[in-house]
């Protein structure tokens, strides 16, 4: 049960959208790791803008700068004037964990906020202290719910070694002193001191236990809860935000790619002598097995020079695959009996779908996608006779530090990554890091030169690591009353870590791909309680690359799940929304997020003309999510209203960047209505945003967050409430049409379109 509620500030925003916006390294704190355990480690891991990011042109394993402070602890720098230093290690996207995790140290450290300021390192940096940062990865909403505890120490810890400073020098206990916003006071005696006093004495004193530390309640909380001013909008505001896209360096060239157009051939050759004597260019290499590159004194004359390259290409075993031929393999796995594994089997559901009176049955579809990052893939590489560097935006710089390792063959040591602002990430900066070996493979062959390696945009929509396709194939039964007897659904699809993880993979069980069906607690739950159940899933892969896009598999099983229980609850005649509370009877908090939200659209109250609701509600990344949709159709044009999202994500560190981030997830599950990467002749189809169509502006709706914490655990933000954006708006899009569904995305498919 959540404890008393606390005093916080109205947790319902209404914001108009205004614009579109894995595998985790496990923590490892004990001693110095091995070269080997790093490299493997790191390049398994999965998913940034940096603010206050030193980044220098030439580095020699710099130590990490206190930047005319004192370090009083590795989160915490107090310089003379005051300013609050505080260090992060998780890279940003945008998303706000900077200045969430700023808030949490802030919290226990009792400083104030007009006076903090960000550091952010490097992976060498981290490295070369034992990693007492410890994890640097962003992605699966973990860069607050998993750190929060140890950067929390890390700011209670400052401000104990702090007031210890000022007890020494007034001889009193440390327990008469009070601090508020960075001024220590002992009232018995009315002396008073700042923290820039206090740091460099308290910078020579032993850091407290971490055992002893006792936190503060949430009840407790003054920054924590509220939503602060962002420590990262005035640079993106005045333009001074540089990108790593941006990174310039001192006789730098620069690098256009092109890689096999079918995954799983290879280059066989090209003609370097018909673009070489072009003005500018300086090379044409191969960069591997793959792929070919032209280097050039400017990235528009290595890209015009690799557009009339005269390339061969084996196109190897899949140049006849298509999305039809897909689209074969994994209808057969929705009834095979071979590669098939049951993750929930709960009493007899074929029998009790076989005996039901009234039995449903739908197959659903979802297709690849492309992460479509604003800032195309891109990295700048220099490699020496004895040291390696790259400037890459990464939502996980260790692992883009092991990549450059593993193919500079340098030790840790004499290698580093800078980490630069990302233009998005959505889990495609994370583990793959193909662009940093490819950035660092060709820098080898130009040594101590940059070399700005940029992927078009074509190469990068044709070479990503696609979010994977899958159908699912639903049964239900009802009895006499209407009521759900028996619920069975099959997944068919394409498994993330039989590509980038097959340690993952126990048995040839591949439980991450029925995130959101699980029955364990805490992360990815299924919240419906039906007596006769069963889960499975067929893996059917296919020769296209995939990876973690924001919203990892809860997505398309959110679509699967969701957009069906509509369809039992119109079998039974029954209303979505008291159908729902009907199976949802062990897990109050799926029940109460899903009211909230209802509530919150006024589910009951009669709409206008013309329009029409849908709901869902789902479970991801340790947060419960639900939401509402309001559209209207004309014709083959969809136009969705409102929007009403709530989420239960335990402490809401800052409000705003929830809800912040609640709008970006709408843009990303509208993507998901429309977008799709297709296969013809064993290739991508959809090249630019010409073709392949992402949230436009005009269509953004009105969009309503409910955020409503109960307190009592951490759960992510980022990527939740994607899952339930498009299956609320697939429900009221099939009420719209008088109870047809569209199974099989994207909506072009039924005819239909975004407007």
């Amino acid at each position: 049960m959540p404890h008393a509620p606390l005093a916080q500030p109205n947790l319902t925003l209404t914001i108009e959208a205004r614009m579109q916006n894995k595998t985790n390294l496990k923590n490892r704190t004990e001693g110095s790791l091995t070269r080997r355990q790093f490299v493997v480690s790191s390049t398994m891991a999965s998913g940034g803008l940096a603010l206050g990011f030193h980044f220098p042109a030439a580095a020699q394993a710099t130590p990490l700068s206190s930047l005319g402070g004192s370090e009083v602890n590795a989160w915490v720098v107090i310089k003379p004037d005051e300013t609050c230093i505080i260090r992060i290690a998780r890279a940003e996207m945008g998303q706000g964990t900077h200045t969430g995790l700023a808030q949490l140290v802030a919290e226990e450290l009792e400083c104030d906020w007009a006076k903090v300021s960000l550091q952010t390192f490097t992976p060498g940096q981290n490295l070369a202290r034992k990693r007492v940062w410890r994890n640097m990865s962003t992605g699966g909403s973990r860069g607050i719910r998993e750190s929060q505890e140890y950067v929390r120490q890390g700011g209670a810890a400052a401000r104990i070694m702090l007031m210890q400073a000022a007890a020494a020098n007034w001889k009193v206990p440390v327990a008469q002193l009070r601090v508020e916003k960075g001024i220590v006071t002992h009232a018995a005696s009315g002396q008073s001191t700042s923290y820039g006093k206090l740091a460099a004495q308290a910078s020579q004193l032993a850091a407290p236990d971490p055992k002893s530390i006792t936190l503060k309640h949430p009840r407790d909380w003054k920054l924590v809860g509220k939503s602060p001013r962002r420590l990262d909008t005035a640079q993106k505001v005045d333009g001074s935000l540089k990108y790593a896209i941006d990174t310039a360096l001192p006789g730098m060239k620069y690098a256009a790619i092109k890689a096999c157009p079918v995954f799983g051939g290879k280059l066989i050759s090209f003609d370097a002598a018909k673009v070489t004597s072009r003005r500018g260019i300086h090379a044409v290499v191969r960069v591997d097995a793959v792929s070919v590159a032209v280097v050039a004194d400017s990235y528009w004359r290595a890209k015009t020079a690799l557009d009339v390259l005269p390339i061969q290409w084996d196109l190897g075993p899949y140049a006849n695959e298509s999305s039809a031929t897909i689209a074969d393999r994994l209808r057969e796995g929705l009834t095979s009996t071979q590669n098939v594994f049951a993750d929930i089997d709960d009493g007899n559901a074929t029998q009790a779908i076989e005996g039901a009176a009234k039995k449903i049955e739908a197959v659903y579809g979802t297709p690849f996608v492309a992460h479509a990052c604003m800032e195309p893939m891109n990295c700048t590489a220099r490699v020496t006779a004895d040291r390696a560097e790259v400037w890459v935006a990464s939502q996980n710089a260790e692992a883009s530090l092991a990549a450059l390792a593993a193919v500079t063959g340098f030790p840790l040591e004499k290698c580093e990554a800078y980490n630069p602002p990302l233009g998005g990430g959505f889990g495609r900066r994370g583990g793959a890091q193909d662009y940093v070996r490819q950035a660092a493979s060709i820098a080898k062959q130009f040594l101590g030169t940059p070399i700005k390696l940029i992927w078009s945009r074509e190469e990068d929509m044709t070479h990503d690591f696609f979010r994977p396709i899958g159908q699912c194939r639903l049964q239900a039964g009802l009895n006499e009353k209407g009521e759900l007897v028996g619920l069975h659904f099959r997944v068919s699809g394409q498994s993330i870590n039989a590509h980038a993880s097959p340690q993952n993979i126990v048995n040839g069980n591949d439980r991450r791909q029925l995130q959101g069906f699980w029955k364990d607690a805490g992360e990815s739950q299924l919240g419906y309680t039906v007596p006769n159940l069963k889960v499975e899933y067929a893996m059917r892969n296919t020769h296209v690359p995939v990876g973690p896009w924001r919203g990892v598999n809860t997505n398309q099983n959110a679509i699967y799940l969701e957009c069906f229980i509509d369809e039992i609850a119109r079998a039974a005649a029954r209303d979505p929304l008291e159908f729902r509370r009907s199976l949802i009877t062990k897990h109050p908090k799926h029940l109460a997020i899903l009211d909230a939200a209802a509530d919150k659209a006024d589910w009951n109250k009669p709409l206008p003309a013309g329009r029409f609701r849908g709901i869902a509600q789902f479970m991801g990344y340790g947060s419960y999510t639900a939401a509402v949709a309001e559209v209207s159709i004309q014709g083959d044009a969809v136009k969705v209203h409102r929007l009403v999202l709530a989420t239960n994500c335990g402490h809401a560190v800052n409000p705003v960047q929830i809800a912040s981030q609640i709008e970006g997830s709408v843009a990303y599950g509208m993507d998901s209505l429309q977008s799709e990467s297709s296969i013809k002749d064993g290739r991508i189809v959809e090249k630019n945003f010409d073709t392949y169509p992402i949230a436009r502006l005009y269509q953004m709706p009105k969009i309503e967050s409910v955020i409503a914490p109960t307190y009592d655990f951490w759960g992510g933000v980022g990527e939740p409430t994607i899952c339930v954006v498009a299956p609320a708006i697939l429900n009221a899009i099939a009420a719209a049409r008088g109870g047809k569904p569209v199974r099989m995305l994207p909506l072009k498919n039924e005819g239909l379109r975004l407007v």
